[in-house]
């Protein structure tokens, strides 16, 4: 995993703006209903990245969504939903990958709470899973992943 600046993203007015550091750990689509109401869209998209090499370079993130153990952050300004950091694990952080600089490069190679997936969406994503892989599985999904 490279140290440099992978790529750089903003929320949509700027106010909020990031760095990823390293390239993610794995790229998701998550059709649970909750990110559907928070995207208003069919799923949202992450690209899951190690929180340290995740910096913040202008403004400051509020707490939206639930506002329960798992934190989603949004420009103060725009309302735009940036990254996450789930419950229980410091360590990793979510970032909206279509916030990226060529999202494209961030297509999803899972998709998780497809039990809730709109019968018409789509991702392509390689792997796909009724709610969250098993904890143990993710190390073998991330090591695909890098291999892709």
């Amino acid at each position: 995993m490279t140290q440099s600046i992978t790529t750089t993203g903003s929320c949509r007015c700027g106010a909020v703006a990031f760095e990823l550091r390293a390239e993610p750990i794995i790229t998701t689509a998550c059709h649970c209903t909750g990110c559907q109401k928070m995207t208003a869209s069919a799923f949202s998209l992450t690209a899951l990245v190690l929180a340290e090499h995740f910096v913040l370079t202008r403004g400051t993130p509020v707490t939206g969504g639930l506002r329960g153990a798992t934190r989603h952050l949004f420009c103060p300004d725009c309302l735009t939903w940036v990254f996450t950091r789930p419950d229980g694990n410091d360590a990793v952080i979510g970032v909206r990958s279509t916030l990226l600089e060529n999202p494209e490069r961030f297509r999803p190679f899972m998709e998780t709470w497809t039990s809730e997936k709109l019968s018409w969406a789509a991702t392509g994503a390689a792997h796909s899973f009724e709610r969250f892989p098993e904890p143990h599985e993710y190390a073998a999904l991330a090591e695909k992943y890098s291999q892709h």
